[in-house]
């Protein structure tokens, strides 16, 4: 299912329509939060940690991610996110990467899957940028040429959303558990040379 989410029907969302639908089912969800990000580069404008890297202090970046620490909670709601990930690494998946060590630190359990594994899942198109929240509401979360995000088509098939929480537990499972990841491939990489 999760390699056909193109074909099903959805309701097309502006960036803004998007933030203005999630937030209120977001609060209504009755399971696990679930996020599937297969795209390897996005633009995170406004972003404070985002546009310091861009300007080429990627110390600050970090400690500005660090300084977020402070401000992030714990989950009221179990959140599951798997990365896919392509060698070799993006400059911008190099920096989400230090973002997510923060989120894992706090809460969200992330794994990390080989872009090579779902490649059975790929034939003619990548996989979908898809944010679940639970067992009510699936949103495939699109992004414009430049990576900036434009909105979202929100799915509301029962089964749909049943079918794709399946194939994502699976997925999941398969992953490598991020913290090990993260210390053997991210950690390790000298500062990233980004080019806009």
């Amino acid at each position: 299912m999760l390699d056909r989410i193109n074909e099903i029907s959805g309701v097309k969302l502006g960036a803004d329509g998007y933030l203005d639908d999630f937030w209120p089912n977001f609060r209504k969800i009755d399971d696990v939060f679930w996020k599937l990000e297969r795209v390897q580069s996005f633009r995170e404008a406004g972003e404070p940690s985002w546009d310091v890297m861009l300007e080429g202090d990627w110390d600050r970046s970090l400690k500005l991610i660090d300084d977020r620490r402070a401000h992030e909670g714990t989950a009221s709601v179990a959140r599951r996110r798997l990365r896919i990930v392509e060698h070799p690494v993006t400059p911008y998946l190099r920096w989400e990467m230090h973002v997510l060590a923060l989120r894992v630190a706090t809460a969200e359990h992330v794994r990390v899957l080989d872009a090579q594994e779902v490649a059975d899942l790929e034939v003619g198109r990548r996989l979908p940028e898809l944010v679940l929240l639970g067992t009510s509401v699936m949103y495939e979360v699109t992004y414009d040429s430049s990576g900036t995000h434009s909105g979202a088509r929100r799915i509301d098939d029962p089964e749909v959303i049943a079918a794709c929480r399946g194939e994502l537990d699976k997925l999941f499972t398969a992953g490598e558990e991020f913290r090990a990841y993260y210390e053997r491939e991210i950690v390790p990489l000298p500062v990233p040379q980004v080019t806009i």
